[in-house]
């Protein structure tokens, strides 16, 4: 098999563990590739087994760190590579493997007995165009001056769904629902659901509430706000300003990220990481 190693660049732990994994699956005979990166933090590695994140092209990422490292994965590589996540992180929605848990899961990997978890994405288009990542977790947008509101009107499927004057709106994947949008009064949506949460972000009107509809409706954005920009994030990774002009839509992205996963159970996994977030 070849397997690409990305680790979290600000963290000793997931450095060192990255090494470990390195040196493990070349001892087993396999190519295993780091990215470029990662071994600019900890230069251990073979030089001929750097990669950019953008060239890789392997049958497993194993991401080392928290969902932030994930997230970097998805908006750099181009292939849907299958990721599997060693959590060195805080919470790790993502990344479900424990490190104790790592050679365990890498051997279950090697020989085959796994599944692959797929999860939609979102992808934005600002006047029709489309050059930003896809969104594993959500698509904010925000007010780009804090303290100050901003007002938006957003569609689904061309009908009126509200007029809001708020900090912002998030427009979020059912894996982002245990995030941003779950911290803004959004609900946890199962990811086995094709579904999408709207969820406005502190409105000035109570009544504004979040709303979950289809994964393959279209969401437009209205920004009603003068004179300033506002703010759209992708997944927290992503930023960039736009004029009020700027006509805003949403879709289900033809790509999917793909997990590796060892067990189909959702919950209590889900459950007792939302409790231990709040």
């Amino acid at each position: 098999m070849k397997f690409g190693i990305v680790a979290r660049r600000d963290k000793e732990e997931a450095l060192k563990l990255a090494y470990r994994v390195y040196d493990f699956l070349k001892v087993s005979d396999h190519d295993v590739y780091v990215d470029v990166e990662t071994y600019e933090h900890f230069p251990h590695f073979e030089e001929a087994d750097l990669k950019p994140l953008e060239e890789m092209d392997v049958d497993v990422i194993v991401a080392i760190g928290g969902d932030g490292t994930i997230l970097r994965i998805e908006h750099k590589v181009k292939n849907n590579i299958p990721i599997l996540g060693i959590n060195m992180g805080t919470l790790g929605f993502l990344a479900e493997v424990d490190p104790s848990e790592t050679f365990f899961a890498l051997n279950k990997v090697i020989e085959g007995d796994y599944y692959i978890d797929e999860r939609i994405k979102l992808r934005v288009y600002l006047n029709g165009e489309s050059n930003i990542p896809d969104a594993l977790n959500e698509v904010a947008i925000l007010t780009g001056i804090p303290g100050k509101i901003v007002h938006l009107k957003y569609y689904v499927d061309k009908s009126l769904a509200e007029e809001i004057r708020a900090d912002g709106l998030i427009i979020s994947t059912p894996t982002g629902s245990t995030g941003y949008a779950l911290s803004a009064g959004g609900p946890f949506l199962d990811p086995r659901i094709d579904g999408v949460v709207i969820a406005p972000l502190a409105p000035i009107a109570l009544n504004a509430r979040p709303m979950v509809v289809p994964a393959d409706s279209t969401i437009d954005v209205a920004v009603l706000t003068k004179g300033r920009d506002v703010i759209l994030t992708v997944d927290g990774q992503f930023y960039t300003y736009i004029h009020p002009e700027v006509e805003i839509s949403i879709k289900k992205s033809p790509r999917k990220t793909k997990f590796v996963r060892f067990s189909k159970g959702i919950y209590p996994r889900y459950t007792l990481k939302i409790k231990k977030k709040f």
